[in-house]
């Protein structure tokens, strides 16, 4: 798997999906630790852990990516 960091927190993440993914039987089915790439209406791209795609608003915008906490731990929004 590509190992890269969450644009909203800064851990470390899998990118989930391809073939890296098909033999794990749901050993790393989404949870902690993957990513997925959210393109937002903006047209902004982010790579998003789970953790941080679930502490977005329904209509997220790039200002509420860049709201995610940068402490490699949690998924919050901070305060503006």
């Amino acid at each position: 798997m590509v190992q890269n960091s969450c644009d909203g927190c800064g851990r470390t993440v899998s990118v989930a999906g391809g073939m890296e993914n098909l033999w794990t039987f749901g050993e790393r089915d989404g949870s902690e630790g993957t990513a997925m790439t959210l393109e937002l209406a903006d047209g902004s791209e982010h790579l998003l852990c789970y953790p941080c795609l679930e502490a977005l608003p329904d209509e997220p915008t790039a200002e509420d990516v860049a709201r995610l906490e940068q402490d490699g731990e949690t998924s919050t929004l901070g305060v503006l």
